[in-house]
């Protein structure tokens, strides 16, 4: 539910699933819908950082009566993910300034080159000019709090150097694996700024539901554990990591290596990484 300057503030939300009532002339002043989007996704996310940004709030109103007409058929296209991928880095490239690159992360998508025509934004930073917009993170610091950027050097797939037609991939349970290449969510893998490195999905509250890559120290195999728990319990999880070169424990000071096309940890000898996508320099 959208609205502005509303007296009987009941709880507010960061953004919105869809708009079910709204200040008509509100809505208007702060342009309306972007008509650059297409067919479906982002538009929701682009509209909620507009409205905080731009003036206004957005407010949950308990127990109200809504009625909702679902269409017998959505005329959608059946493969979305190509819109959503072009409208989320639309959405990015106007309104997340030096956060838009997180899109691209959480896309697994190149900085650049990625071949995905976003269309004119041109009318759309020159509105939030308009308007006097406060930045993205003004958002980040009063209206969605608990959101944490994810302040990422490196990501996509990580390869060493002796099988290059192989990644690192999540693996079943807490034994992460040498598997080939195919790019999918269980080998996404990421090396944060602190020196965590996280596999397979990536969530924006950092240490609640990510899964680090750990050194257990007293044996051969590498593990992945939820960040949380790694932290409580004290495993080895923080790296040091350039590309082109080995991937060393902070702590043990073992390498992550391959060994019989596993994944080990052992006394370091020459072994070295790379991952897909470099952020800024490390």
């Amino acid at each position: 539910m959208i609205l502005h300057n509303f007296p009987n503030r009941v709880d507010r939300s960061p953004s919105i699933m869809g708009i079910l009532v709204a200040d008509r002339v509100f809505f208007g002043e702060i342009g309306a819908l972007d008509p650059g989007m297409k067919i479906y996704g982002g538009e929701n996310v682009e509209f909620g950082i507009r409205v905080w940004s731009c003036g206004g709030s957005i407010e949950v109103i308990p127990c109200s009566k809504i009625a909702h007409l679902e269409r017998a058929h959505k005329p959608y296209m059946p493969e979305l993910k190509y819109l959503m991928q072009r409208n989320a880095l639309r959405v990015a490239e106007v309104w997340l300034d030096d956060y838009k690159h997180n899109v691209n992360i959480a896309w697994r998508l190149p900085l650049q080159n990625h071949g995905i025509d976003i269309g004119d934004v041109s009318e759309r930073k020159k509105l939030r000019e308009k308007l006097k917009c406060k930045p993205f993170q003004w958002y980040l610091d009063n209206v969605y709090t608990s959101l944490k950027p994810f302040n990422i050097l490196g990501y996509g797939n990580l390869q060493n150097d002796m099988n290059t037609d192989a990644c690192v991939d999540q693996g079943p349970g807490h034994t992460p694996i040498l598997y080939q290449c195919h790019s999918y969510t269980s080998q996404a893998c990421y090396y944060h700024s602190s020196g965590k490195i996280y596999i397979g999905h990536i969530q924006s509250n950092m240490d609640q539901t990510n899964r680090c890559l750990v050194d257990p120290g007293l044996q051969e195999l590498t593990q992945l554990h939820e960040c949380k728990k790694a932290k409580e319990t004290g495993l080895n999880m923080h790296w040091d990591f350039k590309q082109g070169s080995a991937i060393q424990n902070r702590e043990t000071k073992r390498c992550l290596e391959v060994k019989d096309s596993e994944l080990v940890m052992q006394e370091c000898s020459g072994q070295n990484w790379r991952i897909t996508n470099v952020v800024k320099e490390f």
